[in-house]
């Protein structure tokens, strides 16, 4: 007779993780610090135009995740691979749409029958992919290396965000890998009992009908138990709640802030050499 035996070991979604080391130091950072460090900067891009402002900030961003991140190979493949391959399929992209009688004086750099791609366009599409890429890497910053349990603590704990809203919002958030660890149950229960197999998109569409009602039976089932545990604890009954986990604001939190606003402000102003990158405006001055 073969008895299953289940992990007794529970993990506290809640917990702060394992330590980082000191090398890594944004994830020692309050996660506010990180995110009003870079807000400044990524509005202010978007009304950017030229090219060299927002590759001095793709270079900031990628120099304090690379010295100051603990990093995946998934992460290194997103920052060394797939946004460097974004940037050029947008700016391709972004160039086609321009309008070629903005660009005209410019010098052609391809031609495919009546069509014609000029440089300034290129430009142009660059500078816009270079722009979304600079928005990306400064917002990398914080996602890489906060989680979302503790950007609420510090909601909460700093801003005063009332806890009923920052929890209530965790919570909900929480469904979602619960919803995903439940769909893959469902899917193994299904094939072991042979449930609309086959292949093809039908047979798909059939599996696929198949999974509804258990997942939302599921769900309604960890809605109720969330409530009544939110309920056991009085949750909502008094206006502030006590904290298992502090998520604190430190000098260094005002150092970095005032450090990456300082390095903003620097690209933003100090002369960046125009003659050696011409701005994408300029292909439409004759």
């Amino acid at each position: 007779m073969t008895t299953i035996t289940s992990p007794t070991n529970t993990i506290d979604p809640y917990s702060p993780g394992a330590a980082a080391s000191a090398r890594h130091y944004l994830h020692h950072l309050n996660p506010l610090s990180k995110v009003a460090s870079v807000l400044p900067a990524m509005i202010l891009l978007i009304f950017v135009r030229d090219i060299t402002t927002p590759l001095c900030f793709i270079a900031l961003s990628y120099a304090l995740l690379l010295t100051g991140a603990r990093l995946t190979a998934r992460s290194l493949a997103l920052l060394l691979i797939a946004v460097p391959a974004g940037i050029a399929v947008l700016a391709l992209g972004f160039s086609i749409w321009v309008d070629a009688s903005g660009v005209a004086e410019t010098a052609p750099l391809l031609r495919i029958g009546g069509w014609t791609l000029h440089t300034g366009a290129l430009r142009i599409g660059l500078a816009t992919a270079l722009r979304l890429a600079a928005i990306l890497s400064l917002a990398l910053i914080g996602g890489l290396t906060t989680t979302g349990p503790d950007l609420v603590r510090s909601s909460i704990q700093q801003l005063r965000v009332p806890y009923r809203i920052g929890y209530t919002a965790l919570a909900a958030y929480r469904f979602v890998p619960r919803f995903g660890y439940e769909l893959s149950v469902i899917r193994a229960a299904h094939r072991v009992r042979g449930t609309h197999g086959g292949r093809g998109p039908l047979a798909r569409i059939a599996r696929g009908w198949g999974y509804i009602v258990p997942l939302l039976a599921g769900a309604i089932r960890h809605a109720e138990r969330v409530a009544l545990a939110m309920d056991a604890r009085a949750f909502g009954a008094h206006p502030s709640r006590t904290e298992r986990y502090l998520v604190p604001f430190r000098a260094r939190d005002i150092v970095f802030i005032v450090l990456v606003l300082a390095a903003s402000a620097a690209i933003f102003t100090l002369p960046l050499l125009p003659g050696l990158i011409p701005a994408p405006q300029a292909a439409l001055i004759p």
